[in-house]
């Protein structure tokens, strides 16, 4: 064990016997830590085991920021240029904007690191423990999301954080950014604008989260708008509307509150639209049923094409047991959803240190079915992430466009922003 493991348990120990709590018994802990360094220091002139500390006061301020604080990951956590952060056991790494994988220097244990996620946890109504060993939760003040894996489910501890941009995305960031053409960011927000359903496909960090907030944050003050999320990451000021998360079940197993029930929920509000984040499992199939409410829709989805994300919210809803067929549901999706919305992003960062996550295409999906699958058309298109996303020289179908064109101002119509003759942004 190393000096710092050994001080660090005593210290631990006494907090824990005396009933110190480290975020207010600030002083007490400080004075538990240097007495405790001291003895160290002492021991090691009797004990030729030991050696001595080099500098005691680093020493004490490194435990005093694992005991109070978040140790290891005090810096890192501070830090607005990192995205996600990675525990595999006692290792950290983590992943800043450019995307680039670094190892954090500073080491740490197994032990301490699980004991700074349980602190994490503190001030949410999660936790992890043998009764719960996978936990999601917004931590940080809602600043950042957590998931975090245990044994026996895992070998080690296994912890993600990822942090939420600060900054406030729009469609024409998103163009600034090269993620989007002007012409298809117009296009965007024409779709914001009328009641619409539109699906975000994409992998992990593809950027569907920051897609979805744009759109959000187009759509007019009018609209009354109501988001599900499992954990909350959307943060995005709205006129009329709200936010839900769900809740895992206590420990009598009471108490739980689902993603699928939240959409049941929001569906007897009468908003404009509903928001789904995320869509796996149940809570797809009560989307089958915003088209009867008359609302629209955006739901994100992970696929790896736009025609994979229909399948796979089609899949998702048929998981929900209502005994109905999948050629039903697809139609239902089919009448309902109008444009699927497809994301990418480099595997890894490029050499010039960027990670690019672009819009691939947007697609119009058709009320006609081709047999047993969607019809589909692309709107816009983009070969691979080094090209641009050009306009196919399609419309929106009749009845789509002139919904459309009636939610737009006077002087727009959908066919002029694809042609790049006006923008709206």
């Amino acid at each position: 064990m190393s000096a710092y493991e050994d001080i660090r348990t005593i210290v631990l120990e006494r907090v824990e016997d005396e009933r110190l709590d480290p975020r207010v018994d600030v002083h007490k802990v400080t004075e538990v830590i240097t007495t405790e360094v001291r003895r160290y220091q002492d021991r090691t002139s009797i004990e030729p085991a030991l050696l001595p500390l080099r500098d005691p006061s680093d020493m004490e301020d490194r435990i005093r920021r694992s005991i109070s604080g978040f140790g290891p990951l005090t810096d890192v956590l501070a830090r607005s240029d990192i995205e996600e952060i990675l525990i595999e056991g006692s290792r950290v790494s983590f992943i800043d904007g450019t995307g680039r994988l670094q190892a954090l220097e500073q080491t740490s244990t197994e032990d301490e690191l699980y004991h700074i996620v349980k602190r994490l946890l503190d001030e949410t109504d999660r936790r992890l423990d043998q009764s719960s060993p996978m936990v999601q939760a917004r931590v940080l003040d809602g600043s950042a999301r957590l998931t975090a894996v245990i044994p026996p489910v895992s070998d080690e501890i296994s912890v993600t954080i990822r942090k939420y941009a600060l900054r406030r995305e729009t469609l024409q960031a998103l163009v600034n950014q090269r993620s989007l053409s002007a012409p298809a960011a117009g296009f965007l927000w024409a779709i914001a604008q009328a009641r619409t359903s539109l699906v975000l496909s994409g992998q992990p960090s593809s950027g569907k989260t920051t897609m979805l907030s744009a759109l959000l944050a187009a759509s007019p003050s009018h609209h009354i708008i109501r988001c599900a999320e499992e954990v909350r990451e959307l943060n995005v000021p709205l006129a009329v509307g709200s936010f839900y998360e769900t809740r895992p079940p206590s420990l009598d197993g009471k108490g739980e509150i689902s993603l699928r029930g939240l959409v049941k929920t929001i569906l007897g509000q009468r908003p404009f639209r509903i928001v789904v984040g995320e869509v796996r499992g149940a809570e797809a199939f009560e989307l089958t049923r915003a088209a009867n409410a008359g609302c629209g829709f955006y739901a994100t989805v992970h696929a790896n094409t736009a025609r994979d994300g229909l399948k796979a919210l089609v899949n998702a809803a048929m998981m929900a047991g209502e005994n109905v067929q999948a050629d039903f549901v697809r139609q239902v999706f089919a009448d309902t959803i109008d444009f699927v919305v497809h994301l990418d992003a480099d595997p890894v960062a490029r050499p010039d240190g960027g990670l690019r996550r672009r819009v691939m295409e947007i697609l119009q999906v058709l009320p006609t079915m081709a047999g047993a699958d969607f019809t589909t058309e692309p709107i816009f298109h983009r070969e691979h992430l080094g090209s641009e996303l050009k306009w196919t020289g399609r419309l929106p179908h009749d009845s789509l466009r002139e919904l459309l064109d009636r939610s737009l101002p006077e002087e727009f119509t959908v066919h002029d922003i694809l042609e790049g003759r006006v923008s709206p942004l």
